[in-house]
């Protein structure tokens, strides 16, 4: 009865890696979409999202139907709490994907990013692709550390941001209000996609060693001899 029951936990675990891996494939194919006005991928980004939202409810359905039957206490408690958080944090994830493709498709054949900011765009992509995945290998390693790095490679997503609204500020912008408002919105959206990526890694940390990630003080580096 109990390998069954911790079965049943591993497999809410391999979902979690699952939605990862759709929401970064999401992410991937929708900047893709927006960069090169690419209607069909827009539309199959769309389209695709009701899969990771299937997953999440039925990982929801499963969470508490373990919570039901078993009563689990301490550490398998905190994982199918954990986990109910991150299917949240990987769900809202796929929906932000969704978003930039349908900015894509509203502004279609057009693109919605002028030309002088595809290069921002497109690495702002790649590193909320590289950090969901992160997120996913991290869920399957428990890797504390490698989950804390998380947030500091979060921070080159956060100088892309502000990189954005440089661009949006300088009196040499031109490309108009409109343009403004959907450069505005695609940089909400990939700053909070690498939010929730470094949400989960987070939500890890605490289901492994029962702490929150801003309660542990960082390692030190070791101390030269001689110094």
């Amino acid at each position: 009865m109990r390998d069954a029951y911790h079965e049943e936990l591993d497999s809410i675990g391999d979902g979690l890696v699952e939605m990862a891996r759709l929401v970064g494939s999401a992410i991937g194919r929708a900047t893709t979409a927006l960069l090169d006005a690419d209607l069909n991928v827009a539309e199959s980004v769309i389209a695709a999202d009701e899969k990771v939202d299937e997953i999440q409810r039925d990982l929801e359905n499963r969470a508490i139907a373990l919570l039901a039957r078993q009563q689990p206490v301490a550490t398998d408690l905190r994982i199918v709490v954990t986990s109910l958080r991150m299917s949240a944090d990987l769900e809202r994830s796929g929906d932000l994907a969704r978003h930039v493709a349908k900015l894509a498709r509203l502004r279609f054949p057009e693109s919605a990013v002028p030309r002088d900011l595809h290069s921002t765009i497109l690495e702002m992509g790649q590193l909320a692709q590289r950090l969901v995945a992160k997120a996913g290998e991290v869920i399957i390693s428990k890797d504390v550390d490698d989950a804390l790095q998380l947030e500091a490679d979060d921070d080159r997503m956060d100088e892309l941001h502000r990189t954005l609204f440089q661009h949006l500020l300088d009196d040499r912008w031109k490309h108009g209000i409109e343009t403004a408002v959907d450069v505005t919105l695609v940089g909400r959206y990939y700053e909070r996609f690498a939010d929730h990526a470094v949400s989960v890694a987070k939500r890890v940390v605490y289901l492994v060693t029962g702490e929150h990630a801003d309660e542990i003080a960082p390692v030190s580096p070791p101390v030269a001899e001689g110094a």
